[in-house]
């Protein structure tokens, strides 16, 4: 459960993310079932507070290396008045601003992008369409 409790504790959440990520694809092979690049989506209203530098930090070094060999996805979108420039410090790619309150349509471009990927093969490269409507860079 989700709860907003006043700071953005991102670094934990991406470095909880990225755990549970390996945790899930262990189990999956385990069991011998292949699966996709997983993506790990962070919608924010700021920047990291409340924890220290330390954690931020290794959750961007852990991120990176991850994006790097291609274990995840990392996609950021900032709302309102987010500090994109620091999101950019953190992310490997563009983080995005969501335009006004558009989560419908953002969660709608999500839901479409995940089914080209549901009829590729892994491994494949696949073209996003772009977050047009939702977001802009």
């Amino acid at each position: 459960m989700l709860a907003a409790q006043g700071q953005t504790h991102m670094g934990a959440a991406i470095l909880r993310a990225l755990d549970l990520l390996e945790e899930r694809k262990a189990a999956y092979r385990a069991y011998d079932i292949g699966y996709y690049r997983p993506w790990i989506f962070l919608v924010t209203d700021g920047e990291p507070q409340g924890e220290p530098q330390q954690l931020v930090d290794e959750a961007t070094r852990r991120l990176r290396e991850a994006e790097a060999a291609k274990r995840v996805a990392f996609f950021a979108v900032g709302v309102e008045n987010a500090d994109r420039q620091r999101l950019a410090r953190i992310a490997t790619r563009t983080p995005l601003r969501l335009k006004g309150l558009n989560f419908r349509e953002m969660f709608v471009w999500l839901s479409r992008s995940m089914q080209g990927v549901a009829h590729s093969r892994p491994g494949d490269e696949i073209a996003l369409p772009p977050p047009s409507g939702w977001a802009e860079l």
